[in-house]
């Protein structure tokens, strides 16, 4: 498992590292009166440079270069995190969910370990660090924040699906929809919705969800709560 893991915990840094050199490329263009075209990551070349004189250019053609070849390592890792994955069957049970690729499904599984070491699949955003601590003194039960606790690549993996999972035009799904709920009653009171705090709540059913659906094997479906609340509601209507 810590072998498997190594893997993609090393592909997240290269990740990082290419992020790295395209923000400081882009900050040396910018502080020379330019500005380096949008574009994909996976598609950064020296090519962005053009628009540079060459005598400007060294300095940002080395991060460019370092990023491309960042580019080709983080495609080699995939292809063996691709191979990797299929020795664990029980992923496809989880990356069937909107915003959850074979990356994050095989760093779950791998992370959690063993689907049996938690009593109820709520005490996963515990240990991922995802509910409030607690600091209470009497009657004083101030909130705090996240605990943070856990593995921190698991827990970025999970906000980022819930990135995707809240972007405009994401499909419908109980957990799109719970987020949504939570970003309009934050509105309804003062200043701006916590969106940091709804991604957060959001990752959490969402590592909930993926623990459950392993341990009882079931087939996603998107819309099960919702589509459970609209019987209840017939049924109370009839």
């Amino acid at each position: 498992t810590q072998q498997d893991l190594a893997l993609i915990r090393s592909r997240a840094q290269l990740v990082k590292m290419r992020t790295e050199a395209i923000n400081m490329a882009r900050g040396l263009t910018k502080s020379l009166g330019y500005r380096l075209a949008d574009c994909d990551a996976d598609n950064v070349g020296t090519s962005l440079a053009d628009v540079l004189p060459a005598a400007a250019r060294p300095g940002v053609d080395l991060q460019l270069e370092l990023a491309s070849h960042l580019t080709t390592k983080i495609k080699e890792a995939d292809q063996q995190i691709h191979s990797m994955a299929e020795r664990y069957p029980e992923i496809k049970l989880l990356d069937v969910i909107y915003g959850v690729g074979e990356l994050t499904a095989l760093a779950f599984v791998l992370t959690i370990e063993d689907k049996e070491r938690f009593n109820k699949s709520r005490e996963v955003g515990a240990y991922l660090g995802m509910v409030p601590g607690q600091d209470q003194s009497g009657a004083s039960n101030p909130q705090q924040r996240i605990t943070k606790e856990g593995d921190r690549m698991m827990r970025w993996m999970l906000v980022q699906c819930a990135h995707c999972i809240l972007r405009s035009g994401a499909p419908e799904s109980d957990l799109r929809l719970w987020g949504q709920k939570k970003m309009q009653e934050q509105q309804t009171g003062k200043g701006k919705p916590n969106q940091k705090k709804v991604l957060i709540g959001v990752a959490r059913k969402l590592a909930v969800l993926m623990h459950r659906l392993w341990v009882n094997g079931e087939v996603y479906d998107p819309l099960y709560n919702a589509k459970k609340q609209a019987a209840l509601r017939k049924k109370s209507a009839a």
